[in-house]
C-alpha cells in the first residue's frame, strides 16, 4: 500500500518516483526505531507515507532545491530534510537536531540508504548559527516552534538572496503578524504564504516563505532563553 500511495502522490506532484524504494526502507527503519524511542506519533505506514513523506515532498513542487545547500532545523526524525534529499539527490543537506539519539538515528538511515553529502549535526540552532551563519541557500523547518522564535533561529543561517521555508498549518495568521517586525530586524522579507493540500488527503498545509534580503546583525540569534522570553 505504501508504494502505491507514494507513487500516486509523487506523480500528482510531478516529481520523480525513483526514490520510492529508499523512502520505503526509511519507513522500515523509522518503524523499527520508533519501538525503542519516540520519533513520531504517526505509526500507520499509509499515514507515514502521506503525512511525513508526501508533506515533505510538497516543498519540491513549490521551490527549486536543485544543487542548493539546505539546513533542516529541528529535523527530529528527518522531516522534511531526508525525503527532500532522497527525491532531489543534488541538494547538499545538513540535518540539525538538539537530541543526540535522533541524530544517531539519522546517521544510521543515511548509512543504510547510501546517502552522500548529508551532514547530521547534534546541536542547538542558536549555537550552530555562530559557526555556520549565512552559509546556506535555504533553511527549512517543520512545526518546531512559533514563527517569531523560528525566524531568529533560522534566518541567521541563510545567505542573502536565500530563503527560510517554514512548514505550518493554515491557521498561522497570528504567528505571521507576531513575527513581522522580527523578520525585518533579522534581514528577512515575508512573501505571500503558499497553501496546499497534502497529496492524497484533505489535510491543508501552509508554506511560509521568508526571503533573506540583507545580512543579519551578528548579535542574532540570542540565547534560546532570551528568544523565548522576549521574541523580536
Amino acid at each position: 500500500m505504501m508504494e502505491s500511495i507514494l507513487r500516486e502522490g509523487l506523480t500528482a506532484l510531478s516529481l520523480p518516483t525513483e526514490g520510492i524504494p529508499a523512502l520505503m526502507r526509511y519507513a522500515d527503519l523509522l518503524a523499527k526505531k520508533n519501538k525503542v524511542m519516540n520519533l513520531t506519533a504517526i505509526k500507520d505506514p499509509a499515514e507515514v507515507a502521506r503525512l511525513h513523506f508526501l508533506d515533505s515532498a510538497a516543498l519540491l513542487a513549490l521551490k527549486d532545491f536543485r544543487g542548493m545547500s539546505v539546513v533542516d532545523v529541528g529535523t527530529g526524525a528527518g522531516f522534511p530534510g531526508l525525503p527532500l534529499k532522497i527525491l532531489e539527490p543534488s541538494l547538499h543537506l545538513t540535518l540539525l537536531d538538539a537530541q543526540r539519539k535522533r541524530v544517531d538515528f539519522l546517521r544510521e538511515v543515511c548509512r543504510e540508504l547510501g546517502l552522500e553529502d548529508v551532514d547530521c549535526v547534534h546541536g542547538r540552532a542558536e549555537e550552530f548559527a555562530q559557526e555556520r551563519r549565512e552559509t546556506f541557500d535555504l533553511a527549512v523547518s517543520r512545526a518546531v516552534a512559533a514563527l517569531p522564535v523560528l525566524a531568529e533561529l533560522c534566518l541567521p543561517l541563510v545567505k542573502t538572496g536565500g530563503a527560510f521555508l517554514a512548514m505550518k498549518s493554515v491557521d498561522t495568521g497570528g504567528e505571521l503578524y507576531a513575527a513581522g517586525r522580527g523578520i525585518q530586524v533579522l534581514g528577512g522579507q515575508l512573501e505571500k504564504p503558499v497553501d496546499y493540500v497534502i497529496s492524497g488527503t484533505n489535510v491543508p498545509r501552509r508554506l511560509v516563505i521568508i526571503t533573506k534580503i540583507t545580512e543579519t546583525q551578528k548579535k542574532y540569534p540570542r540565547t534560546f532563553a532570551k528568544i523565548k522570553k522576549n521574541p523580536l
